[in-house]
C-alpha cells in the first residue's frame, strides 16, 4: 500500500519536473526526495530504523541506515486520506480516541501490517513521552532492539555533554546491529554537507522574511521537520538550493506568495496534515500569508567536524520542543519580530502537551509582545474531529480583529 503510494508520487513528480511545468519546483523537489525516502523505508531492501523526532538522522545517514520518525507514517496516511482505517484499528484494540492522532495512526498501521519491519529502533524522550511509548510498543511488536535517547531540558554544558555521550553510545549500538563501524571520513563529509545546507537555509529564511513574503500557502508546510531527514545527503543540498533560489528570485522581483498580502501570520508547531481549507480561507478571504512556521528555523551554530557529537547535541537542544515554556515563548518572540507578524495560529492538537497543554502560556507570552493568538481545537491527523464550520467561525472572528487593528478591515476579499 505505502510502497505503491510512494512509487506513484515519485513517478508523477519526476514527470512534471521533466516537463518543466509550473512555478513550484522547490516544493516538488522536496516532495520528490521525501517520497524517495518513503520508497526506501518500504522497499524491504534498506537497513531501516524507526525513530523519534529528535534522532540524529544525519548520523544515521552516515552509517548507511534509512531512518525516519514514526509520526511520518501517520502524517502521510492522513495527507492521502487513508488514516481512517488505521485509526479505527487502534480504537478497536483499545487505544483511547483522545490520544495523539499521529501515534494512534501509527499504532493502527502496525496492527494492520502496514509498517515495515525495522532492523532496530531509536526512541527519543522528547518532544513527548507519547512518541516514546509508541516506539517501545513497536519494538515489542517487531521484537527488535531499541535504543532510547534521553533528551535533557538542560541546555547548558552539562546537558550538551550528557546528550553527546548518548549519541556516541547510539553510534556503537547502530554499528553492532549493522556490523559496520562508523567511517570517520564519511562522518566528516556528512557534517560538512549539513553545515553547507545550514548556510543555504539561513539564506532561504532571510528571503522568506521579505515583505511581501515569496512563500505561497503550501510552500513551507512541514518543511523544517522534513528536511532534517535528508541531512548529510545530496538530496538535502538539492532541496535547500531549490528553495533558496526560488525564494531569492521571487523576493528580488517583489513577487508575493499571497497576492495583495495584508496580514502576516506565525504558525505554531503542527500543520493540519489531512486536506483542509484553512490555509485557503486565510489566503483567499483575508490575504493572510503564513510567513513563518515555528519549526522552520535555524537556531544552531555550525557543527565542528572534529567534535561532531557535541555539535549534534547542541542542535538537538536548540529545537523549541525540547525546551521549557519560557524558552519557547522567547523563541516565538524572536520569530514574530524577525518576520513582522500580525498574529499567530496554534492548532491545539488533541492529546498533545506541546500543542494543547502549553496553549495558555504561549498565548499569554505572545500577547506580551502584541501578537494575538488563535487557538484552534483540532486533531491534526484525524479528520473525523475537524468541525469545519466551527473552525471557520473562529478564523473569521480572529481575522476581522487583526484587520481592524491594522486598519485594513473592509478590504478582506481578493478581487474577482
Amino acid at each position: 500500500m505505502m510502497q505503491a503510494y510512494f512509487e506513484k508520487v515519485v513517478q508523477g513528480i519526476e514527470a512534471k519536473l521533466r516537463a518543466g511545468a509550473g512555478d513550484d519546483v522547490a516544493r516538488r523537489q522536496l516532495t520528490l526526495e521525501i517520497a524517495r525516502l518513503g520508497l526506501r523505508l518500504f522497499s524491504g531492501k534498506d537497513r531501516v530504523a524507526w525513530c523519534g523526532v529528535l534522532a540524529p538522522f544525519d548520523l544515521l545517514n552516515a552509517m548507511g541506515v534509512t531512518s525516519c520518525f514514526v509520526e511520518f507514517v501517520g502524517a502521510t496516511l492522513a495527507a492521502g486520506g487513508a488514516a481512517g482505517p488505521p485509526l479505527q484499528e487502534a480504537e478497536q484494540a483499545g487505544y483511547a480516541t483522545d490520544g495523539c492522532g499521529y501515534h494512534r495512526t501509527v499504532t493502527g498501521a502496525t496492527l494492520q501490517g502496514i509498517m515495515p519491519d525495522p532492523d532496530f529502533l531509536i526512541a527519543t524522550s522528547a518532544p513527548c513521552t507519547g512518541g516514546l511509548a509508541v516506539i517501545e510498543n513497536l519494538a515489542r511488536h517487531f521484537r527488535k532492539d531499541l535504543f532510547v535517547i534521553h533528551v535533557p531540558q538542560d541546555r547548558g554544558e552539562a546537558g550538551v555533554a550528557y546528550l553527546a555521550d548518548q549519541f556516541r553510545a547510539m553510534t556503537k549500538f547502530v554499528a553492532a546491529h549493522t556490523g559496520e563501524p562508523l567511517d570517520p571520513a564519511r562522518l566528516r563529509a556528512v557534517i560538512e554537507s549539513v553545515n553547507r545546507v545550514r548556510e543555504i537555509l539561513l539564506e532561504l529564511y532571510t528571503y522568506a522574511r521579505t515583505v511581501p513574503s515569496p512563500a505561497r500557502r503550501r510552500d513551507m508546510i512541514n518543511f523544517g521537520i522534513l528536511v532534517p531527514l535528508l541531512f548529510g545527503t545530496d538530496a538535502a543540498v538539492r532541496v535547500a538550493e531549490a528553495y533558496r533560489n526560488e525564494f531569492a528570485r521571487k523576493a528580488n522581483a517583489g513577487v508575493a506568495g499571497i497576492q495583495g498580502e495584508q496580514v502576516r501570520l506565525l504558525w505554531i508547531q503542527n500543520r493540519i496534515q489531512f486536506r483542509n481549507p484553512v490555509d485557503e480561507w486565510l489566503a483567499e478571504q483575508y490575504r493572510a500569508a503564513i510567513v513563518i512556521d515555528e519549526l522552520n528555523d535555524i537556531d544552531w551554530e555550525p557543527i565542528d567536524p572534529d567534535d561532531p557529537y557535541v555539535g549534534l547535541a547542541r542542535r538537538a537542544l536548540s529545537i523549541p520542543l525540547t525546551s521549557s515554556a519560557a524558552t519557547r515563548v522567547r523563541n516565538l518572540h524572536r520569530l514574530a519580530r524577525l518576520y513582522s507578524v500580525d498574529g499567530a495560529v496554534n492548532p491545539c492538537h488533541w492529546g498533545c502537551r506541546q500543542g494543547t497543554g502549553i496553549r495558555g502560556l504561549l498565548e499569554m507570552g505572545l500577547k506580551d509582545v502584541g501578537v494575538p493568538v488563535l487557538n484552534l481545537e483540532v486533531d491534526c491527523v484525524d479528520e473525523r474531529n475537524f468541525a469545519a464550520g466551527q473552525v471557520r467561525t473562529r478564523i473569521e472572528a480572529f481575522m476581522e480583529m487583526l484587520l481592524n487593528q491594522s486598519g485594513a478591515a473592509g478590504a478582506t476579499a481578493l478581487p474577482g
